[in-house]
């Protein structure tokens, strides 16, 4: 995953805007984290079983290094604190949205509770790529949002 997303990331730096840079990294690696995920899974299921919750956690720890390097390198302690505590609510929040979104149009239900009839269940959003579409989704609309607020 290090090798492929270095040289992958290595090829479109003269591609991304230095205002995206951490987040289209984590986007890269968190593809190969995927891929390397998927792979495991089809070909050496003993080592995914064993591994399986911490291969997605390597994406969570570029985040929060991610984080680090942009923020908290280059400010006092009491602004990265707050920053700190600011961006783990918000990622609490964003994937509690995410989550609840895909649950309502995978399953018909919120926390479990049922509100649509199975028969009105999508449920390519319960599934991994479910995650991409919805989140696609959300930030079409935040950016549209955020287009007409101007």
């Amino acid at each position: 995953m290090l090798v492929l997303s270095n040289i992958f990331i290595s090829l479109l730096k003269g591609f991304i805007p230095d205002k995206v840079r951490i987040p289209c990294f984590i986007v890269v690696i968190a593809s190969f984290v995927t891929v390397v995920q998927l792979v495991m899974q089809a070909y050496v299921p003993d080592i995914y079983e064993t591994l399986g919750l911490f291969i997605p956690l390597i994406v969570v720890n570029c985040i929060v290094l991610g984080r680090a390097e942009a923020f908290a390198s280059k400010n006092p302690v009491w602004p990265s604190l707050l920053d700190g505590l600011g961006m783990g609510l918000g990622f609490t929040l964003a994937l509690t949205l995410l989550g609840c979104i895909r649950e309502f149009l995978g399953s018909g239900s919120i926390f479990g509770f049922g509100i649509l009839p199975e028969t009105a269940n999508i449920l390519v959003f319960i599934l991994p790529p479910g995650a991409f579409i919805c989140l696609g989704f959300v930030i079409a609309i935040v950016n549209k949002l955020k287009k007409e607020s101007h």
